[in-house]
């Protein structure tokens, strides 16, 4: 197509508190109507016609991420009990590869990127992939005593598993146990004996709502209820301890979170509460079994504490509000975001001022942590640079002498290292492989500050090519919302901008958790609008600042950072030079009023629930992106959008597709001179395609919308008619 399509108006009214909002898009969440996949294709067929002289780019963009990825190689492997577990690739193929070896009696790692003749193929996600556009692993959890692979399956993008059991005392590759259990949702654990799993289920509006008991090899049918969560608020998972003591089900909503254990050798006993459920109070559990002769859970909770604080209680004390001991205090602009139970050490994940450490503590002889107060005995593993983030590794057993973990920055790639307890000593395992002639030394990367409008302090991570000149073309990144903290991390496919001359940048917006849980309150409910505000005042600094070039600024987002980008672009649209908004949340009033949308009664913690609250609705309707299209500026004259990409899945279960195909539709209807492209995955879900060779070939086109829009190219890429290409 050469023309934008034009979707047709058909005026719905949606009343609520007495006010009118008259929706003229609102049947395009009709997805069985064939005009709506006639004008979703349509869009496809627009964009990739708009698009198409940016081909030769595009493909060269692949060619350049391809070429600087190790495509056959192997993760770092861990070891559980007589295994050696790890997943690999292989060149050409799109999917994983999960195995594992004999660990045999010596504690060493097998040759890194060296599967060996004794490795056994788990699950070889290429061959279950074979014929469906779509595909993803969801869970893959091997029994306790390794003898059998349970794992789920989605073939659509609607993140709704098949579970599945595979034997792996044999070396055939089917799956042995004949039963499918079908419509569960993420996690899942195994009893003591290893003869059965605990998995969840999922309600109409895709709330894992339920708890179920399978015995291995019997018909699904005949599954147990073990619990169900009425309050639709409230959202269930499942796991185990890490040392396998019990199976846990944790009942969380945005504010409140409550725990129930299972002995794991008892998987038919009543589910045990921890903490009986209090509104506002969360927490999280660990248990260990100690080397004494008692076992303790550990939870971190918030209570008394807003960046949180460890308590810790015998396993035999009963439970309740009693004993418990304080042994990690509240320490205020310290947020702790987790901790993990070992049988000589507590860990702590901390975060402060937008970085985050890892905090080793080691308990009192015998594992026993009742003892009061553990922090000065606890020391901190060090980052190597500012800004960068460090995290705990896998580490599956309970006894351990030494941590596996990970640190990064926008310069240094990944790295799995280890360090050793009593000495301290570093051992790196492996660095992320950067083929070609990768040097860190190349690119700089700095953390400054801007000024909110009511005055706060913004944190901004960004990244360039050392020797850039100043200002220079700039993407900034933000989310803000969930607590989620987006840290500054490396990306192989992000040289490809960089080595361009083009300055990456994230603005480290309130509602995420960067500075800890004030920093989430501050960009949540009524306090939304600091969110977008936060955003506009990182670009503004950057330009300031002489880094980022005044008129070559753009934006990205997804999910609830696409919400992000909507609302900017209502807000300022003469800031941003093009905007990018993947599966953007914009019909947050809309969405917010309909409790049957999957995870709408969910979300009312975090934005308001506009049925019940008048001044809820008020504020949603002050930001929604598609509530606030408008086609004329302040002073009246018309408005041009900056150019936009905006990218649905048809299968999403968390965005629907409808709320980015209403946005395109009205931003084109009022603003017809501005440039906007939406591209719909019509056989996925939240996250896009699911083969690692599709998600690279999406990214190649965003940065190739993106340089073309910031007019950033290399001599032979400027846009042209191009030639054919595998994209």
């Amino acid at each position: 197509m050469e023309t934008p399509p034009q979707a047709p108006q058909r005026p719905h009214i949606l009343t609520t508190f007495g006010h009118d909002r008259v929706d003229p898009w609102y049947w395009l969440r009709e997805r069985e109507d064939p005009e709506v996949r006639s004008y979703l294709e349509a869009e496809n067929s627009y964009t990739d016609n708009v698009l198409a002289p940016l081909e030769g780019l595009r493909a060269t963009l692949f060619e350049e991420m391809k070429a600087r990825i190790l495509e056959t190689d192997m993760s770092v492997p861990s070891r559980r009990g007589p295994w050696w577990y790890y997943g690999r690739t292989e060149e050409g193929k799109d999917y994983a590869i999960h195995c594992r070896r004999p660990a045999g009696t010596v504690d060493e790692l097998p040759p890194a990127g060296e599967p060996g003749e004794e490795e056994q193929i788990l699950l070889d996600e290429n061959e279950l992939a074979q014929g469906h556009e779509y595909f993803a692993v969801g869970t893959a959890v091997v029994s306790p005593d390794h003898s059998t692979l349970a794992y789920g399956t989605d073939t659509k993008g609607d993140e709704r598993y098949e579970l599945r059991f595979r034997s792996l005392l044999t070396d055939e590759r089917s799956d042995t146990a004949p039963e499918v259990v079908p419509d569960t949702g993420y996690g899942l654990a195994w009893s003591g004996q290893s003869n059965m799993v605990f998995y969840t289920r999922l309600d109409d509006a895709m709330r894992p709502y339920q708890l179920w008991r399978h015995e291995l090899g019997t018909d699904p049918s005949l599954d147990t209820l073990v619990l169900e969560e009425a309050d639709r608020r409230f959202s269930l998972g499942t796991g185990r301890t890490r040392d396998g003591a019990f199976v846990l089900a944790a009942l969380h909503s945005t504010n409140t979170t409550e725990w129930l254990a299972i002995p794991a050798d008892d998987p038919t006993a009543e589910p045990r509460v921890i903490l009986a459920r209090r509104e506002g109070r969360e927490y999280s559990v660990d248990h260990v079994r100690g080397r004494g002769p008692r076992g303790w859970f550990v939870v971190l909770t918030n209570e008394e504490a807003e960046d949180f604080r460890v308590l810790a209680a015998a396993d035999d004390a009963g439970g309740g509000e009693g004993g418990w001991l304080e042994v990690i205090p509240h320490r205020p602009g310290v947020r702790i975001e987790d901790v993990d139970a070992f049988s000589d050490v507590l860990v702590l994940s901390e975060r402060s001022e937008a970085e985050t450490f890892v905090r080793v503590v080691p308990l009192q002889p015998g594992g026993d942590p009742l003892a009061g107060d553990l922090l000065p005995a606890s020391w901190i593993i060090p980052s190597a640079e500012n800004p960068s983030a460090s995290w705990l590794g896998p580490n599956p057993e309970p006894n351990v002498t030494s941590l596996r973990f990970g640190r990064t920055s926008m310069v240094t790639p990944t790295s799995v290292l280890q360090i050793a307890l009593d000495t301290r000593t570093e051992t790196l395992l492996k660095q992320e492989p950067v083929l070609g002639d990768f040097d860190p030394a190349r690119y700089v990367t700095q953390r400054i500050w801007a000024d909110a409008e009511d005055g706060t302090r913004v944190p901004i991570s960004f990244v360039h090519k050392r020797g850039l000149a100043l200002p220079a073309p700039c993407l900034l990144y933000g989310y803000g919302a969930y607590e989620h903290s987006i840290d500054p991390t490396f990306s192989s496919h992000r040289l490809s901008l960089l080595d361009r001359g083009m300055v990456y940048a994230v603005a480290h917006v309130r509602g995420g958790g960067e500075l800890g849980r004030a920093w989430y309150e501050d960009g949540r409910m009524e306090h939304k609008a600091n969110t977008f505000s936060d955003f506009i005042a990182c670009a503004r600094h950057l330009t300031a600042q002489g880094i980022a070039a005044s008129d070559r600024v753009a934006g990205r987002g997804a999910s609830a950072g696409g919400l992000l980008i909507g609302a900017v672009a209502n807000a300022s649209p003469d800031l941003f030079a093009a905007l990018v908004a993947q599966v953007p949340f914009v019909d947050v009033l809309t969405t917010m009023l309909d409790a049957d949308l999957p995870l709408t009664v969910g979300e009312w913690e975090e934005w308001g629930n506009p049925l019940a609250d008048r001044a809820a609705y008020d504020r949603m309707l002050s930001y929604s992106p598609y509530d606030n299209v408008s086609g004329q500026n302040p002073d009246g004259a018309p408005r041009t959008y900056p150019r936009l990409l905006v990218t649905a899945g048809l299968n999403d279960p968390r965005v629907s597709y409808w709320e980015p195909a209403k946005w395109v539709a009205k931003i084109r209807s009022v603003s017809p001179s501005t440039s906007v492209l939406l591209r719909t995955e019509m056989g996925a879900g939240h996250g896009g395609p699911s083969g690692r060779y599709d998600a690279w070939k999406e990214e190649a086109l965003v940065f190739a919308f993106l340089l073309d829009a910031l007019g950033m190219y290399a001599p032979d890429e400027r846009p042209g008619p191009g030639l054919n290409s595998q994209l």
